[in-house]
């Protein structure tokens, strides 16, 4: 029993290493991954892919803040205490402080603003290569197999997570990115069936993942929590207010 217990251990630790070599990247923390539930099925081990580039694509505005609140959630499960997020962008469109919403605190993103194509590449692989940041999210219409290669190669080597959101590129080229996901926005939830604006509510369709298997997803957030809406429509209750 002992012997086939050290076998498994064995094939666990190549696996891990084969994946790490085939631009998986590092695992995040065993305790912050339980918060990627629904989507855990599809990656590999069950563990979201760090140290690896995720590539979104949206075309319409709806699809681009959907995309953004997104990538902002994701961020947020698995930056730690003292982390740092760069975020790089033609033009800055976020408003900071409500990025709270979706699990991340404002004053661990710092915005470059980076308007030409060219330099942006540049400053995001840098950026990507440096082993300090937790995580880079960078906007840029176009990428080429080379340059996502070239970025692919940098979170390689300092474990750091790149996010690339491409809004309305001319193609949806091949790229050498770990993942490719697309979000789309549904009708916010409303606490308690309240009339207003509710929870942010998203179509979550990851179209290839690396050793993984591509799925896609109707989530709402709520209370810092991807809640699925795949089998039946959750009711939310508003937060409890304490006298005081």
């Amino acid at each position: 029993m002992q012997a086939q217990s050290t076998k498994k251990e064995v094939v666990k630790q190549l696996q891990a290493q084969i994946n790490a070599m085939q631009g998986l990247g590092k695992t995040a923390d065993v305790t912050a991954q339980r918060g990627f539930a629904p989507f855990a099925s599809a990656f590999p081990d069950k563990i979201f892919p760090t140290g690896a580039i995720h590539e979104f694509i949206s075309y319409e505005p709806g699809e681009a803040a959907s995309t953004s609140a997104f990538i902002t959630a994701l961020t947020g499960k698995f930056i730690k205490s003292g982390g740092v997020c760069l975020w790089i962008c033609p033009q800055r469109k976020i408003f900071p402080p409500a990025l709270k919403h979706f699990g991340l605190v404002s004053d661990r993103i710092v915005f470059i603003e980076v308007p030409n194509v060219k330099n942006a590449l540049w400053t995001i692989e840098e950026a990507l290569k440096c082993d300090m940041l937790t995580a880079v999210i960078g906007e840029i219409k176009e990428m080429g197999f080379t340059e996502s290669r070239r970025l692919q190669l940098a979170v390689e080597r300092s474990g750091v997570t790149g996010f690339i959101h491409r809004h309305r590129p001319r193609t949806e080229n091949a790229t050498a990115c770990t993942a490719r996901w697309k979000v789309s926005p549904l009708p916010s939830l409303a606490p308690d069936n309240l009339p207003g604006v509710g929870y942010s509510s998203w179509d979550i369709q990851l179209l290839k993942i690396r050793n993984g298997r591509p799925d896609s997803w109707k989530i709402t957030w709520s209370d810092n929590e991807f809640i699925s809406l795949e089998t039946e429509r959750p009711v939310i209750a508003l937060p409890e207010r304490h006298a005081g």
